[in-house]
């Protein structure tokens, strides 16, 4: 049973710890259990239920109407949302629920029709990658276990897998884009969007993986030719380590045309003339997209 505070609780469901509180006394909504210290605690259960309310609050509904309805009544409401367009944030607290639960029928089925429904490219903007932003607020503040990390993160990238395996790349195409991710970043989801995207959007690649050290990079790269150098961070390198990395790869790759994204990349003050920084999804996929034009160009000419 994995316990939280009341500012995991804000993190996951999007509502200030102050707003809980009130919404605690005025509308007795939500009473949590307290530790002997008197610090609120809300357990998997907790979790579940602020989610659902979150949900209907985030939809338009009045949290004084919410209080009126028992939990049968607000899971109902929310079960009725499911059939409406453009609740990606509903999917978001389902998947939280399925994956804390290690309830993989419920996880597969939330991402089976999703897929299906809107498409993988817009199901990993609008709920894989919100739903890992969320749940990797739990890894860090230590509210859950490897195991669970395994688990939510194996079935989605089962997915993109499958999805990139069934893309054909022009064999001619002259990208050959390199993508990982440094030594000690173990987040390997972004890796494999970025992979699909660049596949989808016809750039040939490289698949590396997480966790790849600079001699293996230097090694492939001395047998074999390759335009574009892709890298995600979201792990702290440490001090200043993003920057020297950064400026390590421009120095042993002169001729490459490297390209960063991920959250730690917020830090880079230093960027050399050969780097370019994406700091969005978007802006990956847009990347991908001209990428694959300028080189079509290129080829054709």
């Amino acid at each position: 049973m994995n316990h939280f505070t009341i500012r995991d609780i804000e993190n996951l469901c999007g509502i200030k710890a102050h707003t809980l509180r009130i919404w605690e006394q005025r509308y007795k909504l939500f009473v949590p259990k307290r530790k002997e210290s008197q610090h609120r605690i809300y357990d998997n259960d907790d979790l579940k239920e602020l989610l659902r309310i979150s949900f209907l609050y985030h939809s338009g509904y009045k949290i004084s109407k919410i209080a009126e309805l028992s939990p049968e009544q607000i899971q109902q409401l929310v079960q009725s949302s499911c059939s409406k367009e453009n609740n990606h944030e509903l999917f978001v607290h389902q998947l939280i629920e399925a994956g804390m639960d290690f309830d993989e029928e419920k996880f597969e089925k939330i991402v089976n029709c999703q897929v299906v429904r809107i498409g993988l490219e817009k199901c990993i903007a609008t709920i894989f990658y919100p739903f890992l932003q969320r749940i990797g607020l739990l890894w860090m503040t230590n509210n859950a276990i490897p195991a669970q990390e395994h688990f939510v993160t194996h079935i989605i990238r089962k997915k993109i897998i499958l999805a990139t395996d069934g893309l054909e790349v022009d064999s001619n195409s002259k990208t050959n884009i390199v993508v990982f991710a440094p030594s000690g970043e173990q987040h390997e989801i972004p890796l494999l969007a970025a992979n699909y995207f660049f596949r989808k959007y016809n750039n040939r690649t490289t698949y590396f993986g997480a966790n790849v050290s600079l001699a293996c990079l230097e090694y492939y790269l001395h047998h074999h030719p390759a335009t574009h150098l892709y890298a995600h961070v979201i792990t702290d390198l440490g001090n200043d380590g993003l920057n020297n990395y950064i400026r390590t790869l421009s120095k042993n790759f002169p001729d490459k045309k490297i390209i960063v994204s991920g959250h730690a990349c917020s830090y880079i003050d230093d960027i050399p003339a050969t780097t370019k920084v994406l700091h969005s999804l978007d802006e990956m996929i847009e990347f991908a997209r001209q990428t694959a034009i300028a080189t079509s160009a290129l080829h054709n000419s």
